[in-house]
């Protein structure tokens, strides 16, 4: 089984590599349909609606225009994860995305950051590049 070293990761923002990444997020969830009738004497469910959402965190760099700057509140965008880096064969989720919330912090001895979060907005897929 094959696993994958974080630092290898790249983001793109359609096809321009997100600048600057710290960390990524993604969540997957599922709704339920609950089909317990009576005389059931346990609950039981149906799968449903399918959804992802997810954030990254960067450096904040205000030349990043394509890729932190495509990011901002309100925008869409497709978001491709390479979990495991750049090339032919290597594992991606691929997924139209609406950015919900930017944060940008900093502190006195540290540098100036940004959490970038987002909705999915239709189907999450995982396949190779």
């Amino acid at each position: 089984m094959a696993t994958f070293a974080g630092s290898a990761g790249i983001i793109l923002v359609g096809s321009t590599a997100l600048a600057e990444v710290r960390s990524y997020s993604i969540d997957e969830t599922m709704d339920t349909l609950e089909d317990t009738a009576m005389g059931d004497t346990s609950r039981t469910f149906k799968p449903s609606l399918k959804n992802f959402s997810g954030s990254a965190d960067v450096f904040f760099d205000d030349t990043d225009s394509n890729g932190q700057g495509a990011l901002k509140p309100g925008s869409t965008a497709v978001l491709k994860v390479h979990m495991e880096g750049a090339g032919s064969g290597k594992h991606q989720l691929t997924g139209n995305i609406l950015v919900v919330g930017r944060t940008i912090s900093a502190s006195f001895d540290g540098m100036v950051e940004a959490s970038i979060s987002f909705t999915g907005n239709g189907a999450l897929t995982e396949d190779t590049i």
